[in-house]
C-alpha cells in the first residue's frame, strides 16, 4: 500500500501570521520539501527545508521542520479552514524560548 501525497504538494500558500509575520510557502510536489520566503519586514529571507508531515484527519497535517538558524517550527495546518497553528522554538537570552501563533492561508498556486 502507498501512501498518498499530502494535500498541500506542489501547491504554494501564503501564510499570515498573528504577530505581523507574512510568508510564501511553496511546497515540493511530492510534499517532502518546503521553501519558505518571507514577505513584507522579512523580504529577502528564505530557506528550503525537509519536512517532517503526518496527516492527522483529513486535510489537516501536523508539519514540521528544522532552519539552519536551529529554530524548529511545527505547524498544524487546517486545509478546510484555511488555518495554522504553529509553534517555533529559538534560542534566546537565558535559554530555548518557545511561541505559538496563529495563522491564515491564502492558496496562490
Amino acid at each position: 500500500m502507498t501512501a498518498s501525497l499530502p494535500a498541500f504538494a506542489g501547491r504554494t500558500y501564503v501564510f499570515r501570521v498573528d504577530n505581523g509575520a507574512a510568508f510564501r510557502n511553496t511546497y515540493s510536489a511530492d510534499g517532502t520539501r518546503l521553501r519558505w520566503e518571507g514577505l513584507g519586514e522579512s523580504a529577502g529571507q528564505w530557506e528550503d527545508v525537509r519536512l517532517h508531515v503526518a496527516e492527522i484527519a483529513p486535510e489537516i497535517y501536523f508539519v514540521s521542520w528544522t532552519e539552519q538558524s536551529g529554530i524548529t517550527v511545527s505547524h498544524v495546518m487546517d486545509l478546510n479552514a484555511l488555518t495554522v497553528r504553529a509553534f517555533w522554538t529559538f534560542e534566546g537570552e537565558g535559554g530555548r524560548v518557545g511561541q505559538l501563533h496563529t495563522g491564515t492561508l491564502e492558496r496562490v498556486a
